[in-house]
């Protein structure tokens, strides 16, 4: 591949920043990538591990003569992070992010960009319940799709030149609207967390279960339920926060459906059941159908870097 940006800042180095260091770096798609994070343990973690090509104690000085300046902090705190930035970016540059909510992240961050500086948000289709600067790895986006969110007036090129970075580093690129990508996030991504996050703490609450039952005879759907409410947390209140409507919306409608199963259960309606099942089971198929995953089996046994 050839260098699509000589100079990347990445703001915010946990998962999926480290992982874009690393992708970029085996790809050869970035001259310079500079990195800064809050968190001065963060910050020498990176350097410690080889974390960027130089890890920046200030955001403003990451920033400077950076052709690409991607947010990677949570959606909660973009828009101070690029109220800091703005005056600091230079002219032409393309400031975009990897926040998993769009409308609330587009209303946070544009007003503070000045003319001539090209916003693109975007939102990479990836991750694990790992976070940090070392729990990235190059391979996270082979294969996966990221969403690009050009806002009204995006310039064409820098949406172009931002779908191929993505696609050197291995992403499938789709475009959205960001109510649409928000909606659609609701369904695959925002309420599942928050039905895996409450499921947890229904066995938490069960005190006729012990501690050591639950871990012992953790089958595969309630290990994986553990596995999804493990994310980080900080990142998932302010999902949930920025993209209430939506997230709501698709609650009422799950709530809905579960009413309709407990009453099938409760009548003994096994027709509905087999055929509720049945409908759902292809869902998966077409998943696997896909690439999205793979159909082999796992049982914990090969990580979770997928």
């Amino acid at each position: 591949m050839s260098v699509v940006y000589e100079k990347v800042a990445l703001i915010g180095l946990g998962l999926i920043a480290s992982s874009m260091y690393w992708a970029m770096k085996r790809d050869g798609l970035a001259g310079e990538v500079t990195g800064y994070a809050r968190s001065a343990e963060t910050r020498d973690t990176a350097r410690e591990i080889g974390l960027c090509d130089r890890v920046c104690d200030t955001a403003v000085e990451a920033v400077q003569d950076a052709d690409l300046v991607v947010l990677c902090v949570p959606v909660g705190v973009m828009g101070d992070v690029a109220a800091e930035i703005a005056p600091h970016l230079k002219p032409g540059a393309t400031v975009s992010d990897v926040g998993s909510v769009k409308g609330a992240v587009i209303e946070a961050v544009a007003p503070h960009l000045p003319d001539g500086v090209h916003f693109v948000p975007s939102h990479p289709m990836a991750g694990t319940e790992h976070s940090g600067p070392r729990s990235g790895f190059a391979e996270l986006y082979d294969g996966k799709y990221c969403l690009i969110v050009p806002v009204p007036g995006s310039d064409r090129d820098a949406v172009d030149r931002l779908k191929a970075l993505w696609n050197g580093m291995g992403a499938f690129t789709d475009e959205l609207e960001a109510e649409h990508h928000d909606r659609v996030c609701a369904v695959t991504s925002h309420a599942p967390h928050l039905i895996a996050y409450t499921m947890v703490g229904v066995a938490d609450d069960l005190r006729r279960v012990t501690d050591s039952e639950v871990i012992k005879y953790s089958a595969a759907g309630f290990r994986d339920f553990t596995r999804i409410a493990a994310s980080d947390p900080t990142m998932w209140r302010d999902v949930f926060l920025s993209n209430k409507d939506a997230t709501l919306e698709i609650l009422g409608r799950f709530t809905e459906e579960l009413f309709a199963l407990q009453r099938a259960i409760r009548q003994g309606d096994g027709d509905h059941l087999h055929d509720y099942f049945t409908r759902t089971r292809a869902i998966r198929r077409g998943i696997i159908e896909a690439g999205q995953d793979t159909d082999a089996p796992d049982f914990g046994r090969s990580g979770s870097k997928s």
